[in-house]
């Protein structure tokens, strides 16, 4: 017998994500986009997401880095991505970051 379950990140993978300080501030970053990143040619800062390029220059890594990091904050579901041309955009997922701070809440006072 197989049981089909989808993933839902637990609260450790979210804190593993959250770890690094750089994957840490580009999520700072991209909760407030406008305040962070000039306006793009292509997608809306709020509606689309940060453009990698815009966030690899502000942060001053590599974009293969800043990739890597992309890819762990979206396996931790804390981010979503979207393609718009050559460029992936990345804006967070606030229902999911809501989410898991009050599950570490709940899970730290239980």
């Amino acid at each position: 017998m197989v049981i089909n379950m989808t993933y839902d990140p637990s609260t450790l993978d979210m804190l593993k994500a959250l770890s690094n300080e750089n994957r840490l501030q580009i999520l700072k970053w991209i909760l407030s986009p406008t305040d962070h990143f000039p306006p793009q040619r292509d997608g809306d800062l709020i509606e689309d997401g940060v453009c990698v390029g815009f966030i690899t220059q502000k942060i001053g890594l590599t974009q293969p880095t800043v990739t890597s990091h992309m890819k762990v904050l979206a396996d931790a579901k804390l981010v979503t991505s979207k393609q718009i041309k050559n460029w992936v955009f990345y804006k967070p997922d606030r229902e999911r970051i809501e989410k898991a701070v009050a599950q570490l809440g709940a899970e730290l006072i239980s």
